[in-house]
């Protein structure tokens, strides 16, 4: 008994009940390393064979998950009847399902981004440079026009008559509303980016890094099943202008506007949300 005691006493005092909240949880040391500021230009990047390999990983991904999420959707459309497709719910896993895979795949080399909004919102947060970002953006655009590209080249006339697997707002629905659907879903996305490769959880929850793709390919099936009979779910403004520009009507570029500022703002939100509330970044005291 009395070794039973012993041990509840020095757990007692090892695992403290109150629990710091707010400020005063931030005045501790840290338990983990914040990865500094990147520069906002870095001329030596260009010199680096990194660089360029990152960017190649950014197009052959964003290459592949066009190419699959789009034959899928024609798939679907094409079709007469739903029932004997995967319809939209494995539309949405396609689209779920290729970015986690991806995003496993290249998270080493590039970050995984596959996304301008995501590459947009890193950026604000500083977790790459300006020179990083835009060229980022650039492969990821080639990589979904060839994506487009080879689809249609494989199946001309179901591409054309099937809408290209391009971006539109619904008819039943406003521009507004396909906006306000595109700000929402991008932000549920790239606020699960920022939270599933976070420095303090990785730190802390060894199996975060690990698991990372696993909850960013799930938040893309989640908004997908919400809003594709809204906008067709652009929230990667990549994957929305390769498909413009491969089907290349009238109808597909009206609301294209629409798949880059929503996105983009989605990003911009979720990424102050998560410095300056979640993270409290601009209020911490420094030492």
């Amino acid at each position: 008994m009395e070794g039973k005691e012993e041990d509840v006493r020095v757990g007692a005092n090892k695992f403290s009940e109150r629990q710091l909240i707010g400020t005063a949880a931030q005045s501790h040391a840290k338990d983990y390393k914040e990865p500094p500021p990147a520069p906002l230009f870095e001329p030596a990047e260009l010199r680096s064979w990194s660089f360029y390999r990152a960017g190649i990983a950014e197009f052959m991904a964003t290459f592949l998950f066009i190419y699959v999420s789009i034959l899928t959707v024609m798939g679907v459309v094409k079709s007469d009847s739903k029932c004997s497709t995967v319809g939209i719910q494995g539309i949405a896993w396609c689209f779920g399902g290729m970015i986690f895979a991806l995003v496993y795949c290249t998270a080493g080399i590039s970050g995984g981004h596959i996304n301008p909004a995501v590459t947009f919102g890193l950026l604000l947060a500083r977790k790459l440079s300006l020179t990083r970002a835009v060229f980022y953006v650039v492969m990821q655009c080639l990589g979904a026009i060839c994506g487009a590209g080879v689809v249609k080249g494989f199946q001309k006339g179901v591409y054309e008559s099937n809408g290209g697997g391009a971006n539109v707002v619904a008819a039943g629905y406003t521009k507004g509303d396909g906006l306000g659907a595109e700000i929402v879903g991008t932000f549920i996305l790239v606020y699960t980016v920022f939270s599933a490769t976070d420095a303090k959880r990785s730190a802390r929850d060894s199996h975060v890094p690990v698991l990372a793709p696993l909850p960013i390919g799930f938040a893309v099936f989640l908004v997908h099943l919400a809003t594709i009979p809204i906008t067709g779910t652009g929230i990667n403004p990549a994957r929305s202008l390769g498909a413009a520009i491969i089907y290349n009507k009238e109808h597909a570029w009206n609301d294209q506007w629409i798949f880059w500022v929503g996105p983009l703002v989605g990003a911009a939100l979720a990424a102050i949300y998560h410095q300056v509330v979640i993270r409290a970044i601009p209020f911490r005291s420094k030492r």
